[in-house]
């Protein structure tokens, strides 16, 4: 794995999936090999203000949209995500990195790279790091199509943000080769 992939080394890492190329295939590959057999994945579409949740069933095979949490400080988040991740049996996580549109990371990534590290070490989880540029705009697109339904005036939509950094990370996974070999550029 890249030497840059990996941002917290302590028992629940937290790995860079939003790297490019034969780097990010790697980290992706890092963060399943975390994963045991089963135990759904939750994800968390961070904002100042919000949390968008997302989870799957225990054998990752469904993604639902959960529910948007207003912000009460990190303690007190951190309460609520812990016991959401076990009324879950939650395994891992799933963090939004909300990168430039040119692919660099910004300040407001650089806060989610603090966050998710203080999240996996609080909560014991592995985290992985998906790039989440456009989510909102796939969301928007969504249900302009009709695939999601339309909500209702001044609803908040970052939990359906979270499916689609799910969903994202699951197809990232399961394009990796089942011998564990990252496919080359």
């Amino acid at each position: 794995m890249p030497a840059d992939a990996t941002l917290n080394e302590r028992r629940a890492p937290v790995i860079d999936g939003s790297l490019s190329g034969a780097a990010g295939r790697a980290a992706v590959l890092a963060f399943r090999r975390t994963l045991p057999e089963t135990g759904s994945l939750l994800a968390l579409d961070l904002s100042r203000r919000r949390i968008g949740l997302a989870g799957t069933d225990v054998g990752r095979s469904m993604v639902t949209p959960l529910l948007t949490l207003e912000r009460r400080g990190m303690v007190a988040d951190i309460e609520r995500l812990s016991a959401i991740c076990g009324e879950r049996r939650v395994a891992a996580l799933i963090i939004g990195l909300p990168l430039d549109l040119d692919g660099r990371a910004g300040p407001m990534a650089r806060t989610m790279q603090g966050w998710a590290r203080h999240l996996a070490a609080a909560l014991d989880l592995p985290v992985l790091l998906q790039d989440e540029r456009l989510t909102t705009a796939a969301v928007s697109q969504a249900i302009e199509e009709g695939r999601l339904s339309t909500p209702k005036p001044g609803a908040q939509l970052d939990h359906y943000a979270a499916a689609v950094i799910l969903e994202d990370a699951l197809r990232a996974m399961r394009e990796l080769p089942s011998n564990g070999a990252p496919a080359a550029d």
